[in-house]
């Protein structure tokens, strides 16, 4: 069968009209279903741009879910497709160029005690911010050299995607735009996704400067949905044809970053440009070195295998004993990789 894009909803076909083996596709469900226990989950399989399985236990497939952090990795999308549309010149531009307020944060206003925006802040450029080496508000990283996994720092590189775009005002945070509408226009449209938009802010001290570091944008979406993102990733960001995401920017930034490799210890060389990265099999050792995916609290992930035309999307799955991704849960992602072992054996 050749390879297909969903239009309205996806093909539904069996999998061993793919020559898939039913067996270890069954196999897989029993496995993960032992790992998980009573928890809820949902898990879309999607080969060659078909729907070869679905499993949903304790939520509907329908619902549409808070995908918490795995909205970076949409982050990221929409700053390579800024760069190609000339609105952002370079990753490697200085924030500061697109959003100089982002310096405008003086002790004591800061998120907590001993966190500001602080000299060398000056230095830090859209590159690093989508790949958590920023340093942003910390008196003791310098900029490009830390790998620290930080919300505030993602909510500064919306903004100036943002204010590129003439989408944010730090003096009316709450009534700007903000990134919703590109999320929409440039992902969502093209490949048929009916995802929701909401923006917020945290809770915090009375002097925190919010408008600044804060209001960040979130997304919802359905199990099916989920899938789709994970297919058009699949295929670098192309989507029947047309080219939704630059290709040379998906295949840099599911790999690790530069910044990562050099500076950082090996156990963290799994991060990339807003995605998470097999590169250097740090996330699931016997799996194939392309393999990359999203990641999001409770177990929110768009799991892409280009080299096999597969995508698993999983949303929620939440694996026991799975905090940060960027800390090191080993076991959890072993028990992923039993699941998707099964299911790449099948193809």
């Amino acid at each position: 069968m050749n390879k297909a894009f969903p239009t309205t909803d996806w093909q539904q076909v069996l999998p061993a009209d793919l020559g898939m083996d039913p067996a270890k596709i069954d196999a897989a469900k029993i496995r993960l279903e032992e790992q998980l226990a009573d928890a809820s989950y949902r898990v879309a399989i999607v080969h060659k741009g078909y729907l070869v399985a679905e499993w949903a236990r304790g939520i509907d497939r329908a619902d549409k879910i808070h995908i918490a952090s795995a909205n970076k990795s949409l982050l990221s999308c929409t700053l390579g497709i800024a760069i190609a549309e000339g609105k952002i010149n370079s990753a490697d531009d200085l924030a500061t160029d697109y959003y100089p307020e982002l310096m405008h944060v003086p002790e004591g206003e800061g998120p907590k005690e001993g966190r500001w925006a602080f000299p060398a802040n000056q230095g830090i450029t859209l590159r690093h911010l989508i790949c958590n080496v920023s340093g942003y508000m910390k008196p003791d990283e310098t900029p490009g050299q830390v790998f620290n996994y930080q919300t505030n720092g993602m909510c500064i590189l919306s903004h100036a995607i943002e204010k590129a775009y003439g989408l944010y005002d730090s003096n009316d945070p709450e009534g700007s735009r903000k990134i919703s509408p590109l999320y929409k226009e440039k992902l969502a449209e093209p490949i048929g996704a009916a995802w929701e938009y909401s923006s917020s802010s945290q809770n915090m001290h009375e002097k925190a400067r919010l408008n600044i570091f804060g209001w960040g944008s979130a997304i919802r979406t359905s199990l099916r949905d989920m899938a789709r993102i994970g297919w058009l990733w699949c295929n670098w960001g192309n989507w029947d044809g047309h080219q939704v995401i630059p290709e040379a920017w998906m295949r840099e930034a599911t790999r690790v970053a530069p910044g990562i490799l050099a500076n950082n210890p090996e156990e963290t060389w799994r991060y990339g440009h807003g995605f998470w990265t097999n590169e250097h099999g740090k996330l699931w050792p016997d799996l194939p070195r392309e393999s990359f995916t999203s990641w999001g609290a409770g177990g929110q992930y768009a799991i892409a295998l280009p080299s096999h035309d597969l995508v698993v999307a999983m949303n929620p799955t939440p694996f026991p004993g799975q905090s940060q991704p960027y800390e090191t849960h080993t076991e959890t992602w072993l028990q992923q990789q039993e699941v998707l072992r099964l299911i790449l054996d099948a193809c």
